[in-house]
C-alpha cells in the first residue's frame, strides 16, 4: 500500500459509531502521510490542513458530498465583503483543495471504493478550469501597495538607530541587540532577503569578492537558506555586494569591529541572527 492509502488511514475491523467524522479525519490523515512523503515542510502541510477544514465547516459536508457548487460559494465568499481575500491568497486555497480532491479520486488510495461501500457516494474533482484563478500575471498583490521610497527607507534606518541609543543612553538591557538590528535591518533591504535567509546567517556567511577588493570581507553574502523548491532542502546562493548598496559595507564593518559579539538567549547562541 502506498503511502496516504485508506488501507493504512483507517482501522481494519473497526465500527464506529460515527462514520463520517471518522472517515474524514482518516482522509486528512492519509493526506497527510502523502505530503511527508514527499518531503514537504511540516508548516506548508498543517496550513493546507487547516485549508480543507475550513472549507469542510462552510459547505456543512463532507469531501464525498462535495460538488463544484460548493467551491464556487466559498471562493465567491472569499471575494466579496470590504476586504476581498488576494489573488494569490485565493490561489494557495485552490490549490490545495484540488490537491485534495486528486489524492481523494485517486485510485491508488483507496477512498472511492471506501466511500462507495460505507455512504453510497464516491469523491469528486470540484475545482475546473471554469472556477479557479487564471495566472495571467506575475504581480498579483494589492495595487495600494508600492515600495518604500528613499526617504522613508531613511527614516525607518534612523529609527532602528535611535532605539539602540535610547536603550543605551537610559540603562537598558538589550542595547546590543538594538544595535545588531539596526544592522540586520539594513543588510535585509541591501541584499534583498527574505525572513528566512537572514534568520540562518552567520558571521561566516560574509565573504570576500576578489574583483571588489575595497569592499574587503563584505563583498558577497553567502545564504545558506534560501527559498526551497516543493520537497527539496534549502537552496543555496551567493549575493554580491553591488555599488548601489556599498554603503552596507560601512555598516557591517562598524557591526563586526565594535559590536560583533554572540548575543546569547536562554535557548541558543545567536550569532548575527
Amino acid at each position: 500500500m502506498v503511502a496516504g492509502s485508506a488501507g493504512l488511514s483507517l482501522a481494519a475491523n473497526v465500527v464506529h459509531l460515527d462514520p463520517k467524522p471518522a472517515v474524514f479525519e482518516a482522509m486528512l490523515a492519509g493526506w497527510t502521510d502523502q505530503q511527508k512523503a514527499r518531503f514537504l515542510r511540516v508548516e506548508t502541510i498543517k496550513q493546507r490542513i487547516a485549508m480543507i477544514r475550513r472549507f469542510t465547516d462552510f459547505s456543512g459536508q463532507y469531501p464525498w458530498e462535495w460538488l463544484p457548487s460548493e467551491a464556487d460559494a466559498y471562493f465567491a465568499q472569499l471575494n466579496s465583503g470590504p476586504t476581498p481575500a488576494a489573488v494569490s491568497t485565493a490561489r494557495g486555497y485552490q490549490i490545495a483543495l484540488r490537491m485534495f480532491c486528486d489524492y481523494l479520486v485517486d485510485q491508488r488510495y483507496g477512498w472511492g471504493a471506501v466511500c462507495a461501500e460505507r455512504f453510497g457516494a464516491t469523491p469528486v474533482q470540484i475545482l475546473h478550469a471554469w472556477n479557479t484563478v487564471v495566472h495571467v500575471s506575475e504581480f498579483e498583490g494589492r495595487a495600494g501597495r508600492r515600495a518604500l521610497s528613499y526617504d522613508e527607507v531613511q527614516l525607518l534606518f534612523d529609527a532602528a538607530d535611535e532605539e539602540a541609543e535610547r536603550i543605551r543612553r537610559i540603562g537598558h538591557k538589550g542595547a546590543l541587540r538594538a544595535v545588531r538590528d539596526a544592522a540586520l535591518l539594513k543588510l535585509v533591504y541591501a541584499f534583498g532577503l527574505r525572513r528566512c535567509e537572514v534568520v540562518g546567517l552567520d558571521l561566516t556567511d560574509l565573504r570576500v569578492n576578489p574583483k571588489v577588493g575595497s569592499f574587503g570581507r563584505c563583498g558577497a553574502l553567502f545564504v545558506r537558506h534560501g527559498k526551497a523548491s516543493r520537497g527539496g532542502p534549502p537552496k543555496r546562493r551567493t549575493v554580491l555586494t553591488v555599488p548601489e548598496m556599498d554603503w552596507v559595507v560601512g555598516v557591517l564593518d562598524h557591526y563586526l569591529d565594535e559590536v560583533g559579539v554572540p548575543v546569547v538567549t536562554a535557548q541558543k547562541t545567536t550569532k548575527f541572527a
